[in-house]
């Protein structure tokens, strides 16, 4: 969908207060997040390495000069697949007041062409079981639930 009112960018630090907000703004962000003020150093610490490394890239969704979304989008190397590329996509959000009108679907598919553009095989996402609509959503593009996903926990949230 071509959106003129949308601009999908490379985050900048001065997005990062709404960024944060952003991953705020639902039952398990709330748990797992501090927006501050300020922004808490790790997540200054966090952007920072993302834009060191060329195979992360921190997407900002804007309104105007309003951020209403994120997403991150990881490259990563294998040798399954015949050495394929692949790419990640963690933590998709839309502002509260802006969802059901397409911007995710924009901000997602700007995610998959990226990963097209960067000649990765497949692009792979994990989603939080609680989160069903989310999961309905994902199957729109052809997205797939074909693994089940583990986690170990090494520490506590900062």
């Amino acid at each position: 969908m071509d959106r003129p009112d949308l601009m999908i960018r490379d985050a900048t630090e001065a997005d990062l207060p709404a960024l944060v907000r952003l991953l705020m703004d639902d039952d398990l962000g709330r748990l797992r997040e501090d927006a501050g003020p300020p922004v808490p150093q790790p997540y200054l610490d966090a952007f920072a390495a993302i834009g060191r490394d060329p195979n992360h890239r921190l997407a900002a969704a804007l309104l105007g000069d309003r951020v209403i979304g994120t997403l991150q989008l990881s490259f990563l190397p294998g040798l399954s697949h015949r050495g394929s590329w692949r790419a990640q996509i963690e933590a998709v959000r839309i502002a509260r007041g802006c969802r059901g009108r397409g911007y995710g679907h924009d901000l997602v598919a700007w995610a998959v062409d990226a990963a097209r553009a960067r000649g990765c095989r497949l692009v792979q996402l994990t989603s939080n079981r609680a989160r069903a609509e989310a999961h309905r959503f994902y199957g729109s593009f052809g997205f797939e639930p074909t693994h089940d996903g583990f986690k170990l926990v090494l520490g506590p949230d900062r």
